[in-house]
């Protein structure tokens, strides 16, 4: 596999805009998540992104920077816009799509998404235990049905869903919005419709299982947090500033 991880970016987020571009810890959390990706040591990283004013804050702080339309409904079509300006012959195989929320995530963790394709799978992600009912319960924490055998690090994802699903005992998985596509894959991706499932749970990725794709979800000690709200970019410079 020759990965290159591509950072999907804008600054209309809806619950709280502008956040790519918000100082933590001295930088702003584009940057971090640039930083994160490149400690990987997988490929070159770059970020997709639809305003000039991201794109020079990646650029000033030594990164690369796509602009790509605004218009593009979704950060998968953002990083396949980009691939096509950065691959052109199409020396990468594998995109990692990391998201450009997760200042904190582990570098190790871009290692991990690789292993589904290791296995055959068209598209690899990440899954980590839930761990309290709150979590559970919470609609903004997708769930993945999946089941390890004994001993595996890797299982097929069956559905993702909003709801705490599959319904009786045992573990329920946390699904990381972190991708590691096949190229040809992603390409049939985009140009795919959004599926019913997909538009009925609002979760992208349900669009590629309903097309016969095949997800393979690898396990993680912890979900990394994630900057959707004030709360939790305060939470990111807390913890971010203590490891400075």
């Amino acid at each position: 596999m020759t990965p290159i991880i591509l950072i999907p970016a804008r600054l209309g987020s809806t619950r709280l805009p502008g956040k790519v571009l918000a100082d933590i810890a001295g930088l702003p959390m584009i940057v971090h998540v640039l930083k994160r990706g490149q400690e990987a040591g997988l490929g070159p990283v770059a970020v997709a992104c639809c305003e000039a004013e991201v794109a020079a804050v990646v650029e000033q702080h030594g990164g690369i920077a796509v602009l790509t339309d605004p218009d593009l409904p979704s950060g998968s079509d953002r990083i396949h816009a980009a691939l096509d300006v950065l691959d052109p012959t199409g020396r990468h195989n594998v995109i990692i799509n990391l998201q450009g929320d997760l200042p904190g995530i582990d570098p190790a963790y871009l290692s991990a998404v690789l292993k589904p394709l290791a296995l055959g799978y068209d598209i690899g992600t990440l899954v980590a235990p839930i761990t309290s009912a709150e979590e559970a319960a919470s609609p903004s924490v997708v769930k993945c049905v999946c089941a390890f055998a004994e001993g595996a690090a890797v299982a097929p994802a069956l559905y993702f869903s909003r709801n705490a699903v599959p319904s009786g005992e045992g573990p329920l998985w946390h699904h990381i919005g972190i991708y590691a596509y096949r190229r040809e894959v992603l390409g049939r991706f985009v140009d795919l419709p959004p599926s019913p499932l997909e538009l009925r749970e609002k979760l992208e990725q349900l669009r590629a299982l309903e097309a016969g794709m095949r997800i393979g979800v690898a396990r993680v000690p912890h979900a990394p947090f994630g900057v959707d709200t004030e709360a939790d970019l305060e939470h990111a410079r807390q913890l971010l500033g203590a490891k400075n």
